[in-house]
């Protein structure tokens, strides 16, 4: 027996068939295009993320023999999806959540006086970041599309949802409570849609999905819209929220990394709402069948691994993201290169949707493989800044960083890591945890599991990286760095 994970991410879907003992029985994985219309605009086409869907789960059902009991769906989180209840076809492209074109929206929110009470409800800031001032673009903008949302032809929601719909042939239309509370339209402590924040950005409540458990089964995939098959779905959550669930950070304290597109950092803080003035975002992690809910502080970061698929896809110097660590280890240092991968803006601890790529630095000396090093070097100094501030302004510690992802298999970039924060990171067997996240919930929503204790007996470490002493000049140069990348856009 096994559980069929989903992890529909911002650049591909990744499914994975987990057995009983945690082990990954198969795999499949199909990537799918970003379009970039515009400078800062990011957007998807929704039907190319269902198809990808499907490729990635056919692939990984061909892969084993193990037999599915549940399906478990984790995405990329704040993406903005419209679709019609009935055909469920997409009237628009998605906006993604890296997408900078509604800085303007939060501009005017903000002047009229409305960030405080924003983030007093949702535990999140005006940023274009978020899916509902990517709604509120919507209305003002796309007049066709939006018009049947407001005949309630049309219905929007985040990629989960829109993944359950397909699934359920159109039988379902949730959310579950971790997607929900990146919205902008979500009240924390009350553990639903706030009424206030659907008017405040303009969004008929009616086209917003039933809010849901993390675990427990929701709906059932309908075999003619799903490869033949008739199961549970019986987990739901946003990537980050599923990647703190699959390396177990299930006690307050404990805390992860993910180095994916971009990387985010969260800290589980129970039960307790914890609310940061120093630039992390507060968030629901998981919420049980019981209605119970657990919070986690994040940082979040933009632009990580999508700084070395750029380097890979725009500049061409490097033929693949995991070739970097070879590239950048054929030099001791940068070579005082100091690269800001704003590409989408500055996200936590900055805040920032003008700021912009920088490379500060050049020589007649420098190299690609200065650049690829700078680039790996930006990513744990993204991470550091996060982390600082958790352990200083927001008061928490963090005696060992839990590391998973994609960019989490570079060994340089890991030590890298270490030496920045001064702890340890640990790096598991499975380092896919986001989907593994997905599997865990599933399989304790139809009883595959029967507690989280059940689950840490799965986890196992790969490898530990212990900190060594860093250059000392490093991190004061990427903060000069950083200031001068701000703002960047309002010149231009």
């Amino acid at each position: 027996m096994g559980v069929l994970a989903i992890d529909a991410g911002t650049t591909g879907v990744t499914a994975l068939v987990v057995t009983e003992d945690g082990r990954v029985a198969s795999r499949g994985y199909r990537e799918f295009p970003q379009h970039f219309p515009r400078p800062g605009w990011v957007e998807h086409v929704p039907e190319e993320i269902w198809q990808a869907t499907l490729a990635a789960c056919r692939h990984a059902l061909d892969g084993t023999a193990e037999t599915p009991t549940a399906v478990g769906i984790t995405n990329q989180r704040e993406t903005a999806v419209l679709w019609d209840r009935r055909t469920l076809a997409a009237p628009r492209p998605a906006i993604v959540w890296q997408d900078r074109r509604t800085s303007g929206v939060c501009d005017r929110l903000r002047e009229a006086g409305a960030e405080e009470r924003v983030s007093e409800v949702t535990g999140l800031r005006l940023d274009p970041y978020f899916t509902g001032t990517k709604l509120t673009w919507l209305a003002e903008n796309d007049e066709r599309a939006w018009e049947g949302v407001r005949q309630g032809r049309v219905v929007a929601g985040t990629v989960d949802a829109y993944l359950v719909a397909r699934l359920t042939g159109g039988a379902r239309h949730v959310t579950d409570a971790t997607n929900a509370s990146r919205t902008l339209l979500f009240d924390l402590a009350r553990g639903e849609w706030s009424a206030e924040m659907c008017e405040l950005f303009g969004v008929p409540a009616g086209a917003l999905p039933e809010v849901v458990p993390s675990y427990g089964e929701v709906g059932r995939t309908d075999p003619d819209a799903f490869l033949g098959l008739d199961l549970p779905i019986a987990g739901i959550a946003g990537d980050q929220q599923a990647a703190l669930f699959g390396q177990t950070c299930f006690s307050p304290g404990d805390v992860k990394c993910t180095y994916g597109t971009g990387s985010f950092v969260l800290i589980n803080t129970g039960p307790k709402l914890v609310r940061s003035n120093a630039g992390l975002l507060t968030t629901v992690a998981w919420q049980t069948p019981s209605g119970e809910l657990t919070y986690a502080l994040e940082g979040s970061i933009f632009v990580t691994g999508a700084a070395l698929q750029w380097l890979r896809d725009g500049l061409g110097i490097i033929d693949a993201a995991p070739a970097s660590q070879a590239i950048a280890s054929s030099v001791p240092d940068t070579g005082g290169v100091v690269f800001v991968p704003a590409l989408t803006g500055l996200g936590a601890p900055h805040w920032d949707p003008d700021a912009r790529g920088t490379i500060l630095g050049i020589t007649r000396g420098t190299t690609y493989a200065h650049l690829v090093r700078a680039a790996l070097e930006a990513i744990a100094f993204e991470v550091r800044d996060v982390v600082e501030v958790m352990t200083g302004e927001a008061g928490l510690a963090v005696p060992a960083l839990k590391a998973d992802g994609g960019a989490s298999a570079n060994d340089l970039l890991m030590a890298m890591q270490a030496d920045q924060l001064g702890v340890p990171v640990d790096r598991p067997v499975v380092q896919e945890t986001t989907a593994l996240g997905a599997a865990f919930l599933a399989g304790l929503g139809t009883g595959l599991w029967t507690s989280p204790d059940d689950l840490r007996q799965t986890w196992t470490l790969d490898r530990r990286f212990e900190p060594g002493p860093p250059d000392p000049k490093a991190y004061p140069r990427w903060r000069e760095a950083v200031t001068r990348a701000r703002g960047w856009a309002r010149l231009t």
